[in-house]
């Protein structure tokens, strides 16, 4: 079997299992040549499994694995081309951040003038310049990520792997380094594979973002595209923050004809542009905070609002958070801060229902 020779890291059949837990389950992906493609998904989904079997740090238990049109599935990780960041440093801590980079180069046998070239280059293209005499302990933590960084760099190969490189860092040092991280593959252009299980990075990273659960991916698509189409539920809940409302009810009708009814009240998707047929049946309604549009309520029967009580309120700076009931269901819509709502104040609410998605409730599955 032979991978696609235009693509830059192919997995066919990739399958790893530890007795009779399978990690990984008969995963094929293809990524091409200078993409940005992250592997997202919580704890134990098999994202860094996935990315270790791309290292050569882990044997699949089946399938293959090609780098640049090559089987490397049985090489070593140091003969693959690939350099790889993970999340802790692992720098060491007796070597100035100038031997910590060139000391695999060192250890390769590159020549000595090469060696300060790439170091020289790689310092000033992540901001070390002024460190490179310094020892780990006299860093920040987002320098030492730098470094780290740096050291994958300096062995200029086509293919770069990240797992979770910024999850020990604080809030404001992530924002920084994932900037910093964007920048660097669009001057290099090289191809990133990123394990993380921040949406956050996942969307403003990503040309591709592969949705994992249970050793499967559920969803490969670009950021925006499994934003406002999530395929199932699970791909629908895991992006987005705050999360996508989720209301359950029930189709009646078919096609342009279709409602979907709330408690009592009904909602037409005549304006709802389905990946599949809609049919009479249980569904779920997935509507974003920020697709929710609140009104005072007027004085006057409104026949594309319906009747929502605010529940409580949660200012969050720029923006805030409301939630309502209709019925017993309990929904949240994003609204500027400078609008002002009161628990127990009854509201209008519209449904921006052709950005909103309905979901099979039995499969779970996009309709």
């Amino acid at each position: 079997m032979k991978a696609n020779s235009t693509t830059s890291v192919s997995v066919r059949g990739l399958a790893l299992s530890y007795g009779a837990v399978q990690v990984l389950k008969a995963l094929d992906l293809d990524i091409a040549d200078g993409e940005f493609l992250v592997l997202l998904g919580p704890s134990g989904c098999g994202k860094s499994t996935l990315l270790n079997c791309i290292a050569g740090l882990l044997e699949p238990s089946h399938g293959q694995v090609f780098i640049k049109g090559k089987n490397v599935t049985w090489e070593e990780p140091k003969d693959r081309g690939i350099g790889m960041v993970f999340q802790s440093y692992a720098l060491y801590p007796q070597m100035t951040v100038e031997r910590n980079l060139s000391f695999g180069l060192r250890v390769s046998g590159l020549a000595k003038d090469e060696i300060e070239k790439r170091v020289k280059r790689v310092g000033d293209m992540l901001q070390l310049g002024d460190l490179l005499q310094r020892k780990p302990s006299a860093l920040s933590g987002g320098q030492r990520q730098r470094v780290a960084i740096g050291r994958a760099l300096v062995r200029e190969v086509d293919v770069f792997l990240f797992d979770e490189p910024l999850s020990n860092l604080d809030a404001k040092l992530r924002a920084e380094l994932r900037v910093e991280i964007k920048r660097l593959h669009q001057r290099l252009a090289n191809t990133m594979i990123y394990v993380t299980h921040d949406q956050i990075e996942a969307m403003t990273l990503a040309d591709r973002i592969a949705v994992m659960k249970g050793g499967t991916i559920q969803q490969l698509d670009a950021p925006q595209t499994i934003y406002n189409k999530p395929k199932n539920l699970y791909v629908a809940g895991f992006i987005g923050s705050p999360s996508m409302n989720f209301l359950k009810g029930k189709i009646e009708g078919a096609g342009a004809k279709a409602v979907f009814h709330l408690g009592g009240q009904k909602i037409p998707l005549k304006d709802y542009v389905p990946d599949a047929p809609l049919k009479a049946g249980a569904a779920v309604l997935g509507v974003r905070p920020e697709h929710i549009q609140l009104d005072m309520a007027a004085t006057k029967a409104n026949s594309d609002a319906y009747k929502a009580v605010v529940d409580l309120v949660e200012p969050m700076g720029s923006d805030s958070l409301v939630w309502l009931k209709i019925d017993d269901t309990l929904f949240s819509a994003r609204v500027e801060s400078n609008q002002h709502f009161d628990p127990g104040q009854k509201v209008d609410v519209r449904f921006r229902i052709n950005l909103a998605s309905v979901f099979d409730e039995a499969t779970g599955d996009r309709l």
